[in-house]
């Protein structure tokens, strides 16, 4: 699995950064991505969620949070 660090940037770059990872993705890819940035721990799961692909939260603490991206299935219209 690919790990994606993105704790050294603030918003939007982790959201950008994501997005491009996106794009060469295939469906049933699974990423693990860490985030510092308060504006990213928050918006880049919700994000990613209404995009229709699966979040899992694995460790949070006030400072970091670490969580699996599994790439979903495009939507077909």
């Amino acid at each position: 699995m690919e790990h994606l660090d993105l704790t050294p940037y603030r918003c939007p770059e982790p959201l950008i950064m994501v997005k491009l990872w996106l794009r060469q993705a295939t469906p049933g890819q699974a990423l693990a991505i860490s985030l510092a940035d308060p504006g990213s721990r928050r918006d880049i799961p919700a994000y990613l969620t209404r995009q229709g692909h699966a979040v899992v939260l694995c460790r949070q603490t006030p400072a970091r949070l670490q969580l699996q991206l599994t790439v979903g299935e495009p939507p077909c219209c």
